[in-house]
């Protein structure tokens, strides 16, 4: 089944039986290593689903705003980032990513398996024109793989770590296996390459650019594999 990952879909999502595990999710394994070692200033977390990188960066100094398309999904991540006790040091943003233009560039622009109401690249073109000079982007992203059997338009649900979010419209969708759903959409598959070849070697230093395979736990405990892509670069001042 095709879906349009417009508002509606996502709202609909998030109010479904599915979004309390989505919402339980930690921060994503990929983010924790490799923006660690980064200066907190300000960041964007672009498609924030239930706020689990946001708080998590929130909670290492950073002031962020997180944006996402899903009124749902902000409410869970402000109930999220209270209990965490940062609620102060979160700008929740709801927003369509793919119209959405921020007043300001960020030190760091985040985006984890974004499915965006535009062409997947140039959606990642568009959040790195958001980083700062000596600013930091930073994508996780569906990897293309020999072995992808999804067709555009299939939900899933990654497990901790992994939640699946929405780039325009809507973040965060889970269906799984078992649930008649095998992977990402194709169109938002994208290689370390793609996405490498958007930014201007002039413009950027590649940090990482990453393909990577992991194992989480999926719906009723069942491990899940997914094929990752990760890329992480630096504005040049």
């Amino acid at each position: 089944m095709t879906h349009a990952f417009d508002k509606g879909y996502w709202e609909h999502i998030w109010q479904g039986d599915r979004a309390p595990a989505m919402a339980a999710a930690g921060a994503n394994p990929h983010l924790v290593r490799e923006v660690d070692d980064l200066t907190p200033g300000t960041a964007l977390e672009a498609g924030c689903g239930a706020g689990a990188e946001a708080i998590w960066l929130a909670t290492r100094g950073w002031r962020v705003t997180a944006a996402d398309v899903a009124a749902g999904a902000l409410a869970r991540a402000a109930d999220r980032a209270a209990a965490a006790g940062v609620a102060g040091r979160v700008r929740w943003v709801e927003a369509d990513l793919s119209t959405w233009q921020p007043p300001v560039r960020y030190d760091l622009v985040t985006t984890h398996y974004a499915h965006p109401a535009m062409p997947q690249l140039d959606f990642y073109e568009r959040v790195a024109s958001w980083v700062a000079p000596g600013g930091t982007l930073f994508i996780v992203g569906h990897l293309q793989h020999h072995d992808q059997h999804a067709t555009a338009g299939h939900g899933h649900d990654h497990g901790p770590g992994g939640h699946d979010r929405g780039g325009g419209p809507g973040h965060g969708h889970g269906g799984g296996p078992g649930a008649g759903e095998t992977g990402p959409p194709a169109a938002a598959s994208v290689t370390a390459a793609d996405i490498t070849a958007r930014l201007d070697p002039a413009g950027w230093e590649i940090v990482t650019a990453q393909e990577s395979r992991r194992t989480v736990t999926g719906p009723g405990g069942h491990p899940v594999t997914l094929h990752d892509v990760v890329v992480r670069a630096r504005r040049r001042r």
